[in-house]
């Protein structure tokens, strides 16, 4: 069986523009397809990516809010902390971290979600009311 990392990376593209096209040619060429369990969120939306199977394609969306999902906020390898915001020594910098990339150091990271912080937000709110009144 040959790796699908090495069929999809080598061609590069959605073979025919859908996930299960895609599969399908991967399949019939010899390509061993699995699903593989795993707790991925949406990075952008936080929704379930369970129903998707890994490797994520390049081009690959959320089922719910159609962010793209091979970007630098979805990798294990992003970090505010760090230059380039990437803790991957040897990976050429990417300046969109929200749009997909060709980063071959790409690996899904299962909390890529940040929920907004609501509490904070609204006692903001409620001090800008106080001090401005309300509109």
């Amino acid at each position: 069986m040959h790796d699908v990392d090495e069929f999809v990376g080598g061609r590069g593209a959605r073979l025919a523009g859908t996930r299960a096209a895609s599969h399908e040619v991967l399949a019939d060429a010899g390509y061993d397809i699995k699903p593989m369990a795993h707790d991925l969120v949406c990075w952008k939306c936080g929704a379930s990516l369970a129903e998707l199977t890994l490797p994520l394609l390049r081009l690959e969306e959320c089922p719910q809010c159609h962010g793209e999902l091979h970007v630098c906020r979805m990798c294990i390898e992003y970090d505010t902390r760090v230059a380039k915001h990437c803790r991957e020594p040897t990976a050429e910098e990417v300046s969109d971290k929200t749009h997909a990339n060709f980063c071959d150091h790409f690996k899904p990271r299962a909390a890529a979600f940040t929920p907004p912080n609501t509490a904070e937000v609204e006692k903001a709110r409620t001090e800008l009311e106080r001090l401005f009144g309300k509109r």
